[in-house]
C-alpha cells in the first residue's frame, strides 16, 4: 500500500494513529501546523487594542494560548463568525481588523516538539485543497493577509516570488501556491498524503450507552490498545489512494481521533426541478467560464440565466457581462434585503461586485418592460423549470409566469460537503438531523470550544463544516482541535504513569 510505505508514521496498516486529518486545505493545513508542535504565545512588546483581553493574556503571558482556558479568553468577543474561539484567534492574529486597521499580529509562534501529536492529512490534490480548483479570473473576497496562515505573511511570500502586489486582493490560483509552499517550508510534507479518496470511516466500538447496536455487535479484538502510547483504536478509515499510473491501491487506516477538514465545495446544491439535468444547465463557476472561455456562448443572441444572489453568482454576471454576453439574473430576495452579502462589502474595495449590485437593483423587470440588452434581474423570482428546447420557467412572488429562450443557465446557490463516507452521509452530526449539512443554514454541531461533534466523541469537525467560510476564522477550529487534544494527552500520560505503565485502557 503506497500511503502506508510512504510515511514514517505508519509501519503497517495495523498501526493506530493518534489523529486523521481529512482535507488538506487550510483548515487541515492550520491543524498539522500546530499538531506540529507549534505554539503560540503573546508577543513581549505586544499590547492588544482591547484592554480587557490585552490583561486576561497578561495574566498567563508565560503560557501559550493553547494552554489556556480559551472559554475565558474568548468570553465578551464579537465578530463575524458565531464560534468564539474563532473569534478569538481572529483578534489575536488580526487585531480590529473588521474596523479597518491592519495592525500586527499580537503573537509569535514558537516550534515545541515535545508537543507533537503524529498525524496524517488526507487529501484530494495537492496541499491547498479547494482554492486549486477555483476559477483563475477572479479576486479573492478576503484580503491577502486575510488568507495567510500562522507564521508565514502572505506579502512576505509575495514579495519572495518577486511579485508586485498592486491590491490587496489576490488571485486564488496565488493563493493555492502560498498554501502548497506553506506546507513546505514548515516542515510539515511529511505528514501530507496527495491523491487519497476516502470512501468509509466508521467507528470500531461504541460506549455501553450508545444505541448503536450494529456497532456493538463488534467482536471485542477492536479494543486493542496500543500500551505504550495508550491509543484506542476508535476509527477505521477506508479509501484508495490513485497512484501514477492512474490506477487505484486501497488503503486501510485506524485512528484514536479524526477531524473533518473537507470544505464545502465538494457538491454544487442544486434547484431540485425539472430539467435541471439538461446539459445546457451548469452548476459551478469554473463550468460556466470553461464554456465562455472555449467561445461556445460567443455571439449568441438568447441570454444566459444565472441564479443566486451570493459572490459566485455575481462572479458569474461578471464573467458573462465582460464577454458581452445578455444575462437574465434570477434571486429569490428583494433587492433591499439587509442579508444580502453586498450590503456588507465597502464599495472601495469591492467596486466589481458592487457593480453588480447596482445593475441588479436598477435593472429589474417588471410586467410592462422587456429584456434589456445586456442585463435584466429579477428579484423575488424563482426556475419553475427547464424544458428540452432551451426554455424556462420562471414565477414571481405573486405567482406571474414567464418563458425566456436561453443560450445556457448556470445555478450557483451554494454547495453542499460531500460526508457520503460516513454513516447517514453525515447527516446525524448537523444541528437538524434530518437535513443535510450545510454551512449555512445546517452546520455540523460543535462543542464551541473544542470543536469535538457533540453527537460523535473523538470526531472533530472545522471549517466550512462548522460555518466557518472564511479563511480568517477557520484557523481557530485548528487552536481549538490542538487545546483539546493536548489537554487529553496529559491526561493520559498522567494516568500511564499512575499505573505504572500498566494495561489500563485510558
Amino acid at each position: 500500500m503506497p500511503l502506508v510505505e510512504e510515511t514514517s508514521l505508519l509501519e503497517d496498516s495495523a498501526v493506530t494513529l493518534p489523529v486523521v486529518i481529512i482535507g488538506n486545505g487550510p483548515s487541515g493545513i492550520c491543524l498539522s501546523y500546530m499538531l506540529s508542535g507549534y505554539r503560540p504565545y503573546l508577543s513581549s512588546e505586544a499590547i492588544h487594542p482591547n484592554t480587557i483581553l490585552h490583561s486576561k493574556l497578561e495574566e498567563a503571558r508565560h503560557l501559550s494560548i493553547v494552554d489556556q482556558d480559551l472559554e475565558y479568553l474568548s468570553e465578551g468577543l464579537e465578530g463575524r463568525s458565531s464560534n468564539p474561539v474563532a473569534v478569538l484567534f481572529d483578534t489575536l492574529l488580526h487585531p480590529d481588523a473588521d474596523f479597518g486597521y491592519d495592525y500586527p499580529s499580537v503573537l509569535h509562534w514558537k516550534l515545541e516538539q515535545h508537543h507533537y501529536i503524529p498525524h496524517l492529512v488526507l487529501g484530494k490534490g495537492p496541499p491547498g485543497g479547494a482554492w486549486h480548483n477555483m476559477e483563475g479570473s477572479m479576486l479573492t473576497i478576503s484580503f491577502g493577509n486575510w488568507m495567510e496562515l500562522p507564521g508565514l505573511k502572505f506579502k512576505d511570500w509575495v514579495t519572495s516570488k518577486r511579485r508586485n502586489l498592486k491590491g490587496d486582493r489576490v488571485m486564488p490560483e496565488e493563493i493555492a501556491r502560498y498554501y502548497k509552499h506553506y506546507v513546505k517550508v514548515m516542515g510539515l510534507q511529511q505528514n501530507f498524503r496527495e491523491n487519497t479518496y476516502i470512501t468509509s470511516v466508521s467507528r470500531l466500538y461504541r460506549d455501553q450507552d450508545d444505541n448503536d447496536n450494529q456497532d456493538k455487535a463488534i467482536s471485542r479484538k477492536h479494543l486493542q490498545i496500543e500500551k505504550s502510547k495508550l491509543i484506542k483504536r476508535n476509527w477505521e478509515i477506508r479509501g484508495y489512494q490513485r497512484i501514477a499510473d492512474g490506477s487505484h491501491v486501497p488503503f486501510c487506516l485506524f485512528a484514536e481521533n479524526v477531524a473533518l477538514a473537507t470544505g464545502t465545495l465538494d457538491s454544487p446544491a442544486h434547484l431540485e426541478i425539472e430539467g435541471e439535468n439538461f446539459p445546457f444547465v451548469f452548476h459551478s463557476m469554473p463550468e460556466f467560464g470553461a464554456a465562455v472561455n472555449k467561445g461556445k456562448l460567443r455571439g449568441k443572441v438568447d441570454p444566459v440565466l444565472i441564479v443566486g444572489s451570493g459572490l459566485t453568482a455575481a462572479d458569474a454576471v461578471l464573467c458573462a457581462y465582460n464577454n458581452n454576453i445578455p444575462v437574465i439574473h434570477v434571486f429569490r430576495r428583494r433587492v433591499t434585503d439587509p442579508s444580502l452579502i453586498f450590503k456588507q462589502l465597502p464599495k472601495k474595495l469591492y467596486p466589481e461586485y458592487h457593480k453588480v449590485y447596482h445593475m441588479m437593483c436598477t435593472q429589474s423587470y417588471s410586467a410592462d418592460s422587456t429584456l434589456l440588452s445586456d442585463y435584466t434581474s429579477f428579484p423575488e423570482h424563482h426556475v419553475l423549470s427547464f424544458k428540452s428546447d432551451m426554455r424556462c420557467i420562471l414565477q414571481s412572488v405573486s405567482g406571474l409566469k414567464k418563458i425566456f429562450k436561453l443560450s445556457a443557465a448556470v445555478v450557483l446557490i451554494g454547495s453542499h460537503p460531500n460526508l457520503s463516507f460516513l454513516k447517514e452521509q453525515g447527516c446525524y452530526l448537523g444541528h437538524n438531523s434530518s437535513q443535510p449539512v450545510t454551512c449555512k443554514s445546517n452546520p455540523v454541531e460543535i462543542d464551541v470550544y473544542t470543536y469535538e461533534c457533540v453527537k460523535e466523541a473523538n470526531l472533530f469537525a472545522l471549517g466550512p463544516l462548522v460555518g466557518d467560510n472564511f479563511v480568517r476564522f477557520l484557523k481557530g477550529g485548528a487552536l481549538g482541535v490542538t487545546r483539546c487534544l493536548a489537554v487529553r494527552q496529559k491526561k493520559k500520560q498522567h494516568l500511564f504513569v499512575e499505573r505504572g505503565g500498566g494495561d489500563g485502557i485510558a
